[in-house]
């Protein structure tokens, strides 16, 4: 039985998109690989390949905040270019949702061009860096097209503040219950209703509006903003991969599970913090993490309490957990001179490519026990941290669900690990059909990587 207190995402089919019947489901496995597989040879015509299942867009440079539409915002230049409140625009009124104060704000926007994305996309993840002092708050939207030439409505994809001050914070937020018939988001993530027969989305806008009490000085600062777009086939296998080159990077060791029972405001404790402590665990591999003073709050007596801060700091007050993807990768984007995004890779190639160049990954996944062997434990969704690839392929992993610290290292079939991670769809302890997450995965590096790791990063869509 899967156990959901190693959950990042539940079975429960409210938090994700799922396919009409396991009927259809089959027939699109069953024809996803010839289909990969025609497509990859070049299309001549300039048309996006058949086989390119995933498009990320990111602005980050100064050159690409400079082709959006500022209101009120301006550019922040040197070493990290990015934006901030120059003169607010407006005011409005805004009732917190989980703590009934409304209070009146002050706010500036930005607003990207429309992309278009090289994949007609079923799923769309907004991601983002960014500090906000205490007072202050960000929201983020998107707008899709269909293919139609319909748009939908503007979605919020998060409400969101880098402090957790509670008293002049707003509390971080995913937004339920926005639908237009066509498209839904689920927590953190935009998904075509019908991804067989429905309208893709085939290009999009993100809207950033920054927060602050008004007459204040203080603003937001944001580095990178973007989204993933993609359109991974349904599926419960994926092709095996030959082996790369093996490399284990030293990356710090942290268990969730000798948490557990701490903090239950958030998610219950830690028996179900395989986000954040995967993320805390590749923030540290980056020499960053928490001072003495921002772990005040933690009681002495627990170990690792910056598992706990990390815990504390994802944590979403409307999805009631800390396994919100851009809200951790938004979390590791505080520490200085840090990038997080949120995307999705095709294949544990992709990921040798990060390991050789030192860039380790969070990957997420959802399994039976007899599916992993090693793991001990069968979940609906869980984080671990990829660190490395043994001399015969073998996925070497942090895995958080582990009793102990040094525990903490696995090594897992490269088979069975291969197609948990990439599948879409598979069938949980009772038969039924339920969603795979088809190769999310959160990627952390400097905001000036090495020659190579941006040859990595690139490799694998990401700038």
């Amino acid at each position: 039985m899967d156990r959901a207190g190693r959950t990042d995402r539940t079975d429960d089919i409210s938090r994700r998109s799922v396919l009409a019947t396991a009927a259809a489901v089959t027939a699109l496995a069953a024809t996803a690989a010839p289909a990969l597989a025609a497509g990859r040879a070049a299309d001549r015509s300039g048309a996006p390949r058949a086989d390119r299942l995933v498009d990320n867009r990111f602005w980050v440079s100064l050159k690409d905040w400079s082709t959006g539409t500022a209101e009120g915002t301006a550019l922040v230049t040197g070493a990290r270019p990015g934006l901030r409140i120059k003169k607010p625009v407006g005011r409005t009124d805004y009732t917190d949702p989980h703590t009934g104060r409304t209070a009146t704000w002050e706010y500036a926007r930005w607003t990207a061009p429309a992309h278009r994305s090289a994949v007609p996309a079923t799923e769309v993840i907004a991601s983002w860096n960014a500090r906000t002092p205490p007072g202050t708050w960000l929201q983020v939207e998107l707008c899709g097209t269909y293919a139609d030439g319909t748009k939908s409505p503007w979605y919020v994809m998060g409400r969101w503040t880098s402090g957790d001050n509670q008293e002049t914070d707003i509390r971080r937020t995913s937004v339920d219950d926005q639908t237009d018939g066509k498209s839904t988001v689920w927590t953190d993530t935009l998904s075509v209703d019908d991804a067989a027969a429905g309208p893709r989305v085939v290009s999009y806008q993100l809207r950033l509006t920054l927060h602050r009490k008004p007459g204040a000085t203080a603003t937001p600062t944001v580095w990178r903003l973007g989204a993933m777009a993609s359109a991974v086939p349904d599926r419960f296998t994926v092709p095996a991969s030959k082996p790369g080159p093996a490399r284990e990077l030293k990356v710090p060791r942290y268990s969730q599970e000798i948490h557990a029972g701490q903090y239950p405001e958030y998610d219950n404790g830690g028996e179900a913090w395989c986000s954040p402590t995967s993320s805390q665990m590749i923030i540290e591999y980056w020499g960053r993490g928490p001072t003495p003073e921002e772990l005040a709050w933690v009681d002495p007596s627990y170990a690792d309490p910056q598992v706990c801060h990390a815990a504390r700091r994802t944590f979403d007050y409307q999805y009631n957990g800390c396994g919100n993807w851009p809200f951790n990768a938004a979390y590791a984007a505080t520490y200085k001179d840090l990038q997080g995004v949120v995307t999705r890779l095709t294949s544990l190639t992709d990921l040798e490519t990060l390991i050789a160049a030192g860039i380790p990954a969070i990957t997420s996944q959802s399994f039976l026990k007899e599916e992993l062997t090693g793991a001990g434990y069968g979940t609906a969704g869980h984080l671990m941290t990829v660190i490395g690839f043994t001399a015969d392929g073998d996925v070497i992993a942090n895995d958080p669900a582990s009793p102990s610290d040094p525990a903490v290292r696995r090594v897992y079939r490269r088979r069975e690990w291969e197609n948990i991670w990439l599948r879409t769809k598979r069938y949980n302890a009772s038969g039924k059909v339920v969603s795979g997450t088809g190769g999310v995965c959160y990627l952390y590096f400097p905001a000036r990587p090495s020659a190579r790791q941006r040859a990595a990063l690139a490799a694998v869509g990401v700038r």
